[in-house]
């Protein structure tokens, strides 16, 4: 059965130079200030009412982290890792696919909605995986990338508020019946502008956790 992601966090805890970050005597009074504002899981991408009720039969896994698990520290954003976006690989794309998109969002920022830290489409029907790195904007592989948090381009990695607890990053991949049109550098918005009744066919979701103590 199908369901959409809750919005509880992770009951377990994240291990030191993987997911987490030493804890820092400064600096992270304002996560704990924020602690109680979350975006939520409403606004995620799969959530979305011409998303939703597409069938989640894509199988989206990364050699880099299990379903749930620690995201490692080089995955991190600048400044806390080496902001390399995570090898992925998926399975079940549906005949007909003429089009794949990727979507990674933060339900954990205390923001109004999850916040975008990447934005993939164009992704041809027939492939399979992303290798380490490949998701970063000097990369050219084909694949139009758009606009996320703040107008970045390209994958922009974890980096939650110290303190503010752990934040789950959801990679979610949308197999279209068609291209969308969309502009040289899409945003979230323009993507789920482009969306009709028909256009997705099926979906699949990876969740990983990275904290910043």
């Amino acid at each position: 059965m199908r369901t959409t992601l809750d919005s509880g966090l992770p009951p377990f805890p994240l291990e030191r130079g993987l997911g987490a970050q030493p804890a820092s005597p400064r600096g992270h009074w304002l996560g704990r200030l924020l602690r109680g504002l979350r975006a939520g899981d409403v606004r995620l991408v799969i959530n979305h009412p011409l998303v939703k009720d597409a069938p989640a039969s894509l199988r989206l896994g990364s050699p880099a982290f299990a379903d749930g698990g620690a995201i490692p520290r080089h995955h991190a954003g600048s400044g806390v890792g080496d902001n390399l976006s995570p090898a992925l690989t998926w399975m079940g794309v549906p005949a007909g696919t003429a089009a794949l998109a990727l979507v990674m969002q933060d339900p954990d920022a205390p923001l109004p909605r999850p916040a975008t830290h990447l934005l993939a489409t164009a992704i041809a029907p027939r492939r399979k995986s992303f290798e380490e790195g490949e998701l970063c904007p000097q990369v050219g592989n084909g694949v139009t990338l758009g606009r996320g948090l703040f107008g970045r381009v390209g994958y922009a990695g974890p980096r939650p508020v110290r303190g503010h607890g752990p934040h789950r990053y959801v990679f979610q991949l949308l197999a279209l019946e068609h291209p969308l049109a969309l502009p040289d550098l899409p945003s979230l918005a323009d993507l789920l502008a482009a969306l009709t009744p028909q256009t997705v066919l099926a979906w699949g979701a990876l969740t990983g956790v990275y904290e910043r103590m």
